[in-house]
């Protein structure tokens, strides 16, 4: 082979190398660019996926029921009752449009007196009766409990119902009270003392009771209801005298109606009144 013959073909050699170089470091370059553009769009699904750093995770629903540890094996369960609107009272005495932007757990059974012993350390009722309903408590005792209560329980926030709270739970979305009372509520000829909880039916929310056992305490100060439209209305901000819900064995078939309203003052107690809890609720958690 000549001198310029071999010349030649180390000159093809050496293009073809630089060649082949070449086209590896394209295709390094290509597929750099590929794995950079893979790990973008992850970025970016992963980014839309995940919450923003300042927002917290949304929070979980509420559970329907709320049970709270007293100790001792001795509980308190409650109810939850969601936002709304009805009218309050009838067309016989008066009535008010209300609106209760708030949701709140209330008492599935009225207080009885082995949760009210396991808190105060005392039984005042006169009808015996670790399940039956705490009674002769005034409404002053009332507030003397949940101050314990919240000393006991940390996490919670304790209170009597207002009025509007306990009619509306009373009611349970409907616009009418069930058609025999009695299957509901304990109330008349029933011998004339209280009973355990939860015996007779409960209502459209599984509150028992609500009809009638003991009367129940509300937060309010009593006054007749005001003329307009009341939004989470908490009653007069004075008063003479609080008022009483719901029917009790010591009452008559009237009182046991949703819309019946008694008043007392809150130094005076009675066996045939007791209390019913709520748990106050903040907020409605954003549902996932």
């Amino acid at each position: 082979m000549t001198a310029d013959r071999v010349h030649e073909t180390e000159q093809n050699e050496h293009r073809e190398g630089k060649n082949m170089k070449l086209t590896a470091m394209r295709f390094q370059r290509k597929l750099l660019m590929a794995s950079w553009l893979i790990v973008v769009v992850l970025l970016l699904v992963c980014g839309g996926m995940a919450p923003a750093a300042d927002q917290p995770a949304p929070e979980k629903p509420l559970p329907e029921l709320l049970t709270v540890d007293l100790g001792g094996n001795v509980t308190m369960e409650f109810v939850l009752a969601r936002p709304g609107a009805f009218t309050m009272g009838d067309k016989d005495s008066a009535e008010c449009a209300v609106t209760l932007t708030q949701p709140f757990y209330i008492g599935k059974y009225e207080v009885t007196q082995e949760q009210w012993e396991k808190v105060m350390g005392s039984n005042p009722s006169h009808f015996k009766g670790a399940k039956n309903p705490v009674e002769t408590v005034s409404w002053d005792d009332c507030q003397k409990f949940l101050a314990k209560l919240k000393e006991k329980d940390h996490v919670h926030q304790f209170a009597l119902p207002t009025e509007a709270q306990w009619e509306y739970a009373c009611r349970a979305g409907t616009t009418t009270d069930p058609d025999n009372l009695y299957d509901y509520a304990w109330s008349g000829d029933t011998g004339g003392v209280s009973h355990p909880v939860g015996q007779k039916k409960p209502n459209a929310w599984g509150l028992y009771d609500i009809h009638g056992n003991v009367r129940e305490w509300c937060q309010d100060w009593y006054a007749p209801y005001p003329e307009h439209a009341q939004t989470d209305p908490t009653g007069p901000a004075t008063g003479k005298t609080r008022v009483a819900r719901g029917g009790s064995f010591a009452g008559y078939y009237e009182d046991v109606r949703s819309v019946c309203r008694r008043a007392w003052r809150p130094a005076e107690s009675y066996d045939f009144i007791g209390l019913r809890c709520v748990v106050v609720v903040s907020k409605e958690p954003a549902a996932k």
